[in-house]
């Protein structure tokens, strides 16, 4: 039987969330989250595109860039921009874009009972 659970959530507060909000990392190269980033500094993306806060042509996956991230990720909970919830919840989302939608529930869940895959059985 599948197990999940809820946890505790670091979100931005509530005063701060605009300042926080970024699109997903995935759908900015590196130049355009430099410039959507410009003048905001506490903008997820110093996080997630941390490599826009390194010298241009920066490796997105060095380990300088996941050292940032952490630095950054560090320095807005050390600021009060994000804030750990006092109380573990299930968080439901509802994601729309141009021609979708997405619903789901943020939570941990356990892998236990998720067979290997085969590459993983025969290795």
């Amino acid at each position: 039987m599948t197990i999940i659970r809820p946890f505790r959530a670091l979100r931005p507060v509530p005063t701060r969330a605009r300042e926080v909000l970024a699109p997903p990392y995935d759908v900015l190269t590196s130049a355009e989250a430099r410039a959507r980033a410009k003048g905001k500094p506490w903008s997820f993306l110093h996080v997630s595109k941390a490599e826009i806060d390194l010298p241009e042509g920066t490796d997105p996956y060095s380990s300088a860039v996941y050292a940032t991230a952490a630095e950054n990720l560090e320095r807005m909970v050390a600021e009060g921009v994000l804030m750990r919830d006092a109380k573990p919840h299930y968080y439901a989302y509802r994601a729309t874009w141009t021609g979708g939608r997405q619903t789901g529930l943020a939570c941990i869940a356990s892998l236990a009972d998720y067979p290997p895959t085969a590459s993983a059985s025969t290795s």
